[in-house]
């Protein structure tokens, strides 16, 4: 047993002393190299002092003299690759990924040593824990002893221990039950305060990220199931604190979002329990702390970067998100009250700005939290629903931020939130199937979706500039968006029409969805353009309008249920409504558009105007004639016969009228497309149904039309 272990002992350091010597190599070669390179690059300086050997240089018949100062710095300048924010840690990874992984294997070859060691029963459970803690200690001062010529590395080694600390806590607690939990929390701390304080001693951000790994993870290890929040939070709160206070030290952002992402997991989690009067406590210090992490550059810089301004957002709402919901499940006071309050906090940045004549992003970032804020608050005093309201003005907050600041972070979360929206929004209007007496219009399933299609109507103002620019990049993803709050405004009225007529007919209800789809349509081909709606999306509108003509010319039974008496005569000309924006799209859009720039669109068009003449000619015959239903087979028939045939006759002269007038040759082959179906019909089927009367009739009739359009053509 001591053999194998002092054989891995004298493994791990030829390692350590390897990997020393490998590196200071490294390091000599490296400053060869930054050497050559300062000797290589010539300065200003020299270049001035050699100016007799340097001529100027034509290039396209233009000189650009060299020794030019201007041109040499901005060359150099520009040569500086720009770096964004992952960068850094993009780097870190490549240049430390091996270490990482050599000191996970090596805390993982430890732990299967030990492990080995229990199963041949060489030492005790309290032996056990003790090697687990002897190694941590060992690790931590190797790591030590290296903190001066490799700081990156002995870091990591350090944390590397400190994770050998925290599971050999763990496993003493829950496995051997050496100690009380009081006493491994107390070990969990202490663990968790010397870290730190390593930490800030070696001016090591990678080791205060394993510090506070593992302080918030503590709690979960000691756990006995027995949900003790008070203690919890008291314990996170001042964990958050002693983060706020380094992070004001040491300029370490990561740090105070790896303790926001775990007390937000903590404090959901707590809510969704048990909504208690002490979680609010919790919710406003961890409001307060977070909001001071935010601001830290604000104080000391006057500015605020893009995370500084994602956290504002995500700290604002998700304190609102958990404080609303605990008050509205204990019943207490109306929870607006803390939109407002963290309102006036964020108006406090605003009314500085606004001081100092400072209109710039801090100015933006402050009002339009604070507007959001407040609009929210109305929101919730109209009992709207909490999450879909939330995020709806949160994901209209991110794009406004992400157009003054042009940082794609926050278009990414935009992008991210805006489908949650939906999801959330779809769930919100599930409600209006147990509902049984909502109000018109004042009631919170519609309040909500008001909510969010004036979060709509916001983001597509917002993406309006971008599309007017065709950025080619973006045009796709803002088309969809598009039309994802096409459909959100258009579904949010439907399922308000539809609840409170639901107790009508169903000819009703489907009349008045078609009517309400055919106008909504047509108002967005009408505002196509003011909208930014693209020339092809367009397009395709005015073909589901056309579609949707079909679908209700085609299908509806509104004189049927009228002859029934199942519903009002004057229902009729409701239904008939649809012919005035048809009507319009005729004669004002189509031809300023490039629909009508394919041939097959004439003939669309010709099909709806042949359909609505014929059918509705057909309804209002059927409903000047019979009395009851069991007439409409028998006036069917005979309008089929006798009027069908000249309606399509007169409408077959007027577009071959058209076309001729206007030079436009489809118009001339639907025309006669449509005579020669006439006369198939007539001929072929008609004429062998007829009494003699209607013969008589419809001959002469046809024939007089016939003679007069070739007499005027």
């Amino acid at each position: 047993m001591s053999s194998v272990f002092a054989i891995i002992v004298i493994l791990i350091v030829l390692l350590i002393l390897v990997y020393h010597k490998l590196n200071k190599r490294i390091d000599i070669l490296e400053k060869q190299i930054a050497d050559l390179s300062k000797n290589e690059v010539p300065t200003i300086e020299d270049l001035n002092d050699n100016e007799d050997l340097i001529e100027p240089v034509l290039v396209a018949n233009q000189k650009i003299d060299v020794r030019d100062p201007k041109i040499i710095s901005t060359t150099f300048r520009n040569t500086e690759p720009q770096k964004d924010w992952l960068t850094p840690v993009l780097d870190f990874l490549k240049q430390n990924a091996l270490t990482i992984i050599g000191i996970f294997t090596l805390v993982l070859g430890i732990g299967y040593f030990v492990k080995y060691a229990i199963d041949k029963n060489w030492i005790g459970e309290t032996s056990r824990a003790g090697i687990g803690f002897l190694v941590g200690v060992a690790i931590i001062g190797i790591g030590h002893f290296l903190r001066k010529n490799y700081t990156v590395f002995s870091s990591i080694i350090t944390g590397g221990g400190i994770a050998v600390l925290y599971f050999t806590t763990t496993i003493a607690f829950r496995e051997y039950h050496i100690f009380s939990q009081n006493s491994g929390f107390l070990i969990t701390c202490l663990i968790t305060i010397v870290s730190i304080a390593l930490s800030y001693y070696y001016k090591s951000e990678t080791l205060i990220i394993f510090s506070l790994f593992g302080g918030f993870l503590a709690p979960l290890m000691i756990s006995t199931g027995q949900s003790n929040y008070l203690f919890l939070f008291t314990y996170l709160s001042v964990l958050n604190v002693g983060m706020l206070i380094i992070a004001y030290l040491k300029q370490w952002k990561s740090i105070g979002w790896i303790s926001f992402i775990f007390t937000a997991i903590y404090l959901f989690f707590w809510t969704m329990e048990k909504a208690e009067t002490t979680a609010i406590l919790f919710y406003l210090i961890t409001y307060l702390i977070f909001y001071a992490f935010a601001l830290q550059n604000y104080f000391k810089k006057n500015i605020l970067e893009q995370l500084n301004i994602l956290m504002l957002v995500l700290i604002n709402f998700s304190a609102v998100a958990g404080l609303v919901h605990i008050f509205n499940e204990l019943h207490f006071l109306p929870g607006s009250i803390f939109p407002v309050v963290f309102a006036i906090i964020n108006a406090i940045g605003w009314y500085r700005e606004y001081q100092k004549k400072n209109f710039g992003i801090n100015y933006s970032v402050f009002t339009s939290i604070t507007i959001s804020l407040i609009t929210l608050a109305f929101a919730l005093e109209l009992k709207t629903h909490l999450i879909t309201s939330i995020w709806a003005i949160e994901a209209s907050l991110l794009l406004y931020i992400w157009k003054k600041t042009n940082h794609k972070i926050f278009k990414i979360f935009f992008y991210v939130l805006f489908p949650m929206v939906i999801l959330s929004q779809m769930i919100t209007w599930a409600r209006y199937f147990d509902a049984e007496s909502l109000a018109v219009i004042v009631n919170p399933v519609f309040i909500t979706s008001l909510v969010v299609i004036g979060s709509c109507f916001m983001n597509l103002y917002l993406l309006k500039k971008d599309s007017e620019e065709e950025k080619s990049e973006l045009e796709f993803y803002e088309n969809v968006f598009k039309i994802l709050c096409i459909s959100v405004i258009y579904f949010s009225i439907l399922f308000e029409i539809i609840y409170h007529i639901s107790h009508e007919r169903l000819v009703f209800i489907f009349t008045i969805g078609f009517l309400f789809t055919i106008y909504y349509l047509f108002i967005l081909i009408l505002f196509g353009k003011k909208l930014s709606i693209t020339k092809s999306l367009r397009t395709g509108m005015i073909y589901i309008f056309l579609l949707l003509l079909f679908v209700h010319i085609m299908s509806s039974q509104v004189a049927t249920e009228i002859i029934s008496r199942k519903i009002d005569s004057g229902f009729f000309f409701i239904h008939l409504l649809y012919i005035i924006p048809f009507i319009y799209l005729i004669l004002k859009i189509l031809p300023k558009s490039d629909f009508i720039k394919i041939h097959i669109s004439y003939w669309a068009i010709s099909l709806i105007i042949v359909l609505a003449f014929s059918f509705e000619l057909y309804r209002s015959y059927l409903l000047m004639n019979a009395d009851n239903p069991d007439q409409i087979y028998m006036l069917q028939n005979h309008y089929n016969m006798l009027y069908l045939p000249i309606i399509w006759a007169i409408l077959a002269s007027m577009f071959i009228y058209f076309g001729l007038k206007k030079d436009l040759p489809e118009f001339n082959k639907i025309g006669f497309t449509l005579l020669g179906i006439m006369i198939l019909k007539l001929y072929a089927i008609d004429v062998w149904q007829m009494d003699n009367v209607s013969r008589i009739i419809a001959f002469i009739i046809l024939g007089i039309i016939l003679l007069l359009s070739s007499f005027m053509f």
